[in-house]
């Protein structure tokens, strides 16, 4: 499957030696050489000269890197060469390039791994560009936070992926639910999946996660404890609190969905590479999912989307993840790389591109536009984005505390739900672990 959520977290060996090679070069960081100097002329179009530039994207965004390098390309002198890097190989050829010097011009990076990058000294500081935008504030702060080091901001949105509640109105209206209407709470979701069981039809279950995939987990149910306004780790992102009431209330809920046989059993060995497959053949009542996958669940089910509720009734929440995008350290062409990028973030490519294939926008003022006017679902999605309960969390080391196969993040949600719930002070402080070092 294409999301990046499910397919990202399964090369943990990679992720460590491709990081434990880069973070050697932080002293080389991105802003000494001439071309990339403060002292450089900075103006918020940059330059199209009709220059080269090179760039990397992983191959889950191959949809939107190509629509968007098309529209450049189309409509610029400057000619953009796009690279798709397989999803399991991007971490460790971004490594190895950045250790010989052969970073692209511009390249995109898994929300979740820039605070590592950025403080390694991959990208070129673009602080000074970002504020000559006139929209600045107006940019998804999420993705600008994470890829801020030191002070500097270092990255913007690339894509967006968000994490919604999906629920199939054909089943809630069969099991007399409102179908227009999803759970609010999250003892409403877990009504609305016991009502579903209770249809008694056949390879069909209230609901479904990925319950061996540490990156599924994050991407919906952290949401879960923001909307419950607790948060999931400390500022600095270096220790956990998932021992918190909200984050004992989402495994709770869980648990006693899967006592009464309410998640599908398959969902127990789940990695990611099948999470969505169940609900996009029907048989899943609600379930959260990533909002990029709408256009191809919609074709198979009549969809409903809510934001992830927490505890109480409120605005809800989601995973502002993605793929954020800078300049790497290694460009001779920073001014012609920031003419794509401040494109990137212009009403033509956030709206005239993205908003018309059906993508999450990266600025706020853009949220309501003519192409997500054409289905209240997308405005749905739009505005969770923009909702303040809506959060990036940022840990240097995200991907070992929870994305990694075997991470500690994955052992305390599967003892939580499936084994020893009385482990989950030890579970949490091994999570602590991992992000403290």
């Amino acid at each position: 499957m294409r999301t990046r959520i499910a397919r990202g977290y399964r090369r943990a060996v990679a992720t460590i030696a491709a990081l434990g090679l880069v973070a050697t070069m932080a002293a080389c960081g991105s802003s000494d050489d001439d071309t990339n100097s403060a002292s450089a002329a900075v103006t918020a179009e940059g330059t199209d000269d009709g220059s080269e530039l090179t760039l990397w994207t992983r191959a889950p965004l191959e949809l939107q890197a190509k629509a968007l390098v098309d529209a450049y390309n189309k409509s610029h002198k400057n000619q953009v060469k796009l690279t798709i890097v397989p999803n399991d190989d991007y971490v460790a050829k971004v490594g190895a390039a950045a250790g010989s010097g052969d970073l692209p011009d511009l390249f995109a990076a898994d929300i979740v791994y820039v605070p590592n990058w950025t403080k390694a000294g991959l990208f070129s500081d673009m602080t000074e560009r970002i504020k000559l935008l006139p929209y600045a504030d107006k940019i998804n702060q999420g993705h600008i936070k994470a890829g801020t080091f030191d002070g500097k901001e270092y990255v913007l949105p690339f894509v967006l992926d968000l994490s919604v509640m999906f629920w199939n109105k054909a089943l809630y209206k069969e099991a007399g639910l409102d179908p227009e209407k999803g759970p609010a709470t999250l003892d409403e979701y877990k009504a609305h999946a016991l009502a579903i069981q209770k249809l008694n039809k056949k390879d069909t279950y209230g609901t479904y996660f990925g319950g061996n995939c540490g990156g599924c987990g994050v991407f919906t149910w952290f949401p879960m404890v923001w909307a419950s306004g607790e948060e999931v780790m400390d500022a600095e992102g270096t220790k956990s609190l998932l021992d918190g009431p909200a984050a004992q209330k989402v495994y709770s809920t869980f648990r006693e969905l899967q006592d009464a046989g309410a998640i599908a059993p398959a969902a127990k060995d789940d990695t990611g590479a099948t999470w969505v497959a169940a609900f996009q053949e029907g048989k899943i009542g609600v379930m959260p999912y990533p909002a990029t996958l709408l256009p191809t669940a919609a074709k198979t089910v009549d969809v409903g989307v809510a934001p992830i509720p927490g505890v109480s009734a409120g605005s809800g929440s989601t995973f502002l993840g993605g793929d954020g995008i800078g300049i790497s350290k290694d460009s001779k062409l920073s001014d012609q790389s920031w003419n794509f990028l401040a494109w990137l973030t212009s009403e033509a490519a956030q709206v005239d591109v993205l908003a018309a294939n059906n993508s999450t926008v990266a600025r706020t003022d853009l949220a309501d536009n003519q192409y997500s006017a054409k289905d209240p679902r997308v405005v749905t999605v739009n505005q969770v984005a923009a909702s303040p309960q809506s959060k990036t969390p940022f840990a240097i080391n995200f991907q070992q505390a929870f994305n990694a196969p075997g991470s500690p993040w994955v052992t305390l949600f599967r003892n939580q739900v499936y084994g020893d719930a009385g482990a989950l002070a030890a579970d949490n402080t091994a999570v602590s672990g991992v992000l403290g070092q």
